[in-house]
């Protein structure tokens, strides 16, 4: 299962500068310059509303914590 963890060094981590020019280049062959403001700007959206969803999440887990630890507190105090 650790071999899966190597994926994203393998695709990106031995990429240098000349590599990321000629695929910034490719991309702005694609695309072109008046579609790559659109891409980054939806790009930027979606980054934005999945740190959100995680906030979201950890904040639920967090207050589901709490209420577990308070009910187990709750529960230890009323026992004894």
């Amino acid at each position: 299962m650790s071999h899966f963890m190597n994926i994203p060094y393998l695709l990106f981590g031995t990429s240098g500068g000349w590599e990321w020019i000629i695929i910034l280049l490719v991309i702005l062959l694609l695309f072109g310059a008046k579609r790559l403001p659109e891409l980054a700007k939806g790009l930027g959206k979606g980054i934005r509303e999945f740190k959100g969803a995680i906030k979201d999440v950890e904040e639920e887990l967090d207050s589901a914590v709490e209420s577990v630890e308070n009910d187990n507190s709750k529960t230890k105090s009323s026992g004894d």
